[in-house]
């Protein structure tokens, strides 16, 4: 099954690809308004399913005594494409492999070497791997940005509605994280329901805290920070979102 990702997580994936080293886990839950331990677990999930794949330095070799990075552009058999992708990832001196769907110009190979005849042995490894290097070119500078649709959008006002899935004959899933100050936290399921927080043709699937999956019951208290996932037959009540958004404290 494919993993689904949602607010939280691309919240998580735009961080740690703009600065991974540097972004915390507390950081990243007081943009999304959950728990440091939620997105720990979320990034133990993004791990798991493939999603993230590797944390990696940004190195300057040419900082590093003055070596040479080469950019490689070849073309191969599209039918031994990923055997001698694999081939030319074990080659010594290269740091970074692409294959690309395409008939010609089909795998990118990133050499570093310690002068230009280095990087004459890496062309020539390559071309005994079965590749025909098309282009030699030397990288001069490389940065890398973050995918913009997973960062924040400063026109969105917050909203406690974190996904949103609609299922074959309109029955919709949303999931909600509780917004502090929100009229469902620190209420049981039971009480919500009752004080019509939640109404009758509802169901709440799950409510995920921290490390935890719970599965609920009318005991089941709702906390800040939790998210939770629900399920309506139709289209969910509007007045739902009120219940998990935060609310104007009373001056009274």
């Amino acid at each position: 099954m494919t993993y689904r990702i949602d607010e939280i997580d691309r919240t998580i994936l735009y961080h740690l690809a703009a600065d991974a080293r540097n972004t915390s886990a507390p950081m990243m839950a007081e943009e999304v308004d959950v728990t440091p331990a939620t997105i720990r677990n979320r990034i133990r999930q993004l791990e798991e399913n493939g999603i993230i794949r590797g944390y990696h330095a940004h190195i300057d070799y040419e900082a590093t005594s003055g070596k040479v990075t080469t950019q490689f552009t070849c073309t191969v058999p599209v039918s031994e494409r990923s055997a001698i992708a694999a081939d030319a990832r074990a080659t010594h001196g290269v740091v970074n492999v692409r294959e690309l769907l395409a008939g010609q110009d089909n795998l990118l190979v990133t050499a570093v070497g310690e002068d230009t005849d280095d990087i004459d042995r890496v062309a020539h490894d390559l071309s005994e791997l079965g590749a025909t290097i098309k282009r030699e070119d030397i990288v001069r500078t490389e940065s890398f940005h973050p995918y913009d649709p997973f960062g924040p959008n400063p026109d969105s006002p917050p909203s406690a509605v974190r996904d949103f899935q609609s299922i074959v004959g309109g029955a919709e899933v949303v999931e909600f994280t509780v917004s502090e100050n929100a009229g469902i936290a620190g209420t049981t399921l039971e009480a919500a329901n009752r004080d019509g927080l939640i109404p009758d043709d509802v169901l709440v699937v799950s409510v995920e805290r921290g490390d935890d999956l719970i599965t609920p019951s009318g005991a089941t208290r709702i906390e800040v920070g939790d998210v939770v996932s629900i399920f309506s037959p139709e289209s969910f009540p509007e007045e739902l979102v009120a219940s998990f958004d935060a609310q104007t404290p009373s001056t009274e």
